[in-house]
């Protein structure tokens, strides 16, 4: 275990252990060099009861600690949300090692994470998409502040932990779900994998390099990132000329690290169509125009400065060009869709062969009338508004789009226009308003 990690002796240190064999054999040798560098060892494990053996692991775990004198601490997943099931498993797996750690006040929390698993989760990545760190996998150590989290077998194989546990005779539990072809990891690890082995026994140390180079490539990147916004970014106002100086990727990166600053967790929310749409905001020739954002932040330009300002309180008519994916004040959504067998008013197809493109949603102006569908004349939206009963405090931002030419063609999810098209008609763009 020296030779992979040094704990500093009179640790505590909290070991999430599942029973199966990476985690026993990290828990078997923290105990062989418990009485020499004076570890107290904490035992985490998470049931997720999922699994008909999950409870004889659990009883198992729990008297293979008391024959060692380690201290045992577990929990049992009573019940999972909607979400990805390893993901929530993973969320809640860590906030329950968290709270053990902060009992302990433990110095390290340690996982049996290995070579393998990193070569897994690269290559996954790599295929779904990710960051620059993302790509780079998990990192062997990180700090967490008041405690380190420690994966001390990132340079070893899964082979090589069998076959630690077959010369000491560690007990374990074998997870028949690890063969599933029903999760993707797994068909990384049966198919992928055996794959690269065959080609370099070693491959999973040439994986652990490539991570440690991404790391150490993307730490590099954040701090030079930092000092290039220190002199293009401050109180929220972006300098448009300082910053197409930079080389595009740093501009890139700098529009990243503003973005995180802003949403934190909830960054999720931005997709690379908003940071296309403040791509465009930033080279367009048009002065005070405005993208907006999700969570009511508002990117407004004006001449040579961009600012992200907060609350739509303070928004009182927009203009916006309708891209694929168009965020709206009044936090509702336009999207442009494929299909569609909605017939309802928060779907409306057109046809570009009567209609000016781009279509642009807009606030509603003094003396707007639109073509009902179904009329035969033109109906003021101030009455379309009143016959649909819209609450007053609604009107101001309500979408109203039009052609290029400013003719309305759709009162999203109030009144369609006479270029509504049925299903069955010709036409060729089909916008939904959710």
């Amino acid at each position: 275990m020296r030779e992979l990690y040094r704990f500093l002796k009179g640790s505590t240190i909290v070991v999430g252990c599942s029973s199966g064999p990476d985690s026993m054999a990290l828990l078997t040798m923290l105990c062989k060099e418990r009485e020499e560098n004076s570890y107290k060892i904490i035992c985490a494990h998470v049931n997720h009861n999922v699994r008909k053996e999950s409870k004889e692991e659990q009883l198992f775990l729990e008297e293979y600690c008391k024959q060692h004198q380690i201290v045992f601490e577990s929990m049992i997943i009573e019940k999972y949300g909607d979400d990805n099931f390893h993901n929530e498993a993973r969320a809640i797996r860590y906030q329950f090692f968290d709270e053990i750690v902060h009992k302990y006040q433990a110095e390290y929390l340690v996982t049996a994470h290995h070579g393998d698993d990193l070569m897994e989760t690269i290559l996954m990545r790599l295929v779904r998409g990710s960051s620059l760190s993302g790509y780079a996998g998990f990192q062997k150590v990180v700090d967490h502040g008041e405690y380190k989290i420690v994966r001390p077998f990132l340079s070893l194989s899964k082979d090589e932990l069998l076959a630690y546990d077959r010369h000491h005779k560690v007990p374990y539990f074998l997870d028949a779900s690890n063969k599933s072809d029903k999760y993707t990891r797994n068909r990384y690890r049966k198919t992928i994998l055996p794959f690269l082995r065959q080609e370099d026994a070693n491959a999973h140390r040439k994986f652990y390099k490539f991570s440690e180079e991404l790391f150490q490539a993307n730490e590099f990147i954040v701090e030079s990132t930092k000092r290039a916004r220190k002199q293009v970014y401050q109180d929220r106002i972006l300098k448009l000329d300082r910053l197409l100086e930079l080389e595009p990727f740093l501009q890139d990166q700098v529009l990243h690290q503003i973005l995180g600053e802003l949403y934190q967790d909830d960054l999720i929310l931005i997709t690379d169509r908003h940071l296309f749409l403040i791509k465009q905001l930033i080279l367009s020739k048009k002065q005070n125009t405005q993208v907006y954002l999700p969570n009511d932040w508002i990117v407004c330009k004006s001449y040579q400065t961009l600012e992200f300002v907060k609350s739509v309180d303070q928004v009182s008519d927009y203009e916006i060009e309708i891209s694929s994916f168009t965020y709206l004040p009044n936090h509702k959504h336009l999207e442009i869709v494929e299909d569609s067998d909605d017939h309802s008013n928060f779907v409306c197809r057109l046809s570009s062969k009567e209609v000016f493109l781009p279509l642009i949603v807009r606030t509603r102006r003094l003396g707007d009338k639109m073509s009902v569908k179904g009329l035969g004349g033109r109906k003021k939206v101030k009455d379309i508004f009143i016959d649909s009963k819209l609450p007053k405090k609604e009107r101001d931002l309500f979408p109203i789009v039009t052609d290029s030419k400013g003719t309305i063609v759709w009162l999203p999810g109030l009144k369609k226009s006479k270029f509504d098209k049925k299903k069955a008609e010709e036409y060729d763009i089909i916008i939904r308003y959710y």
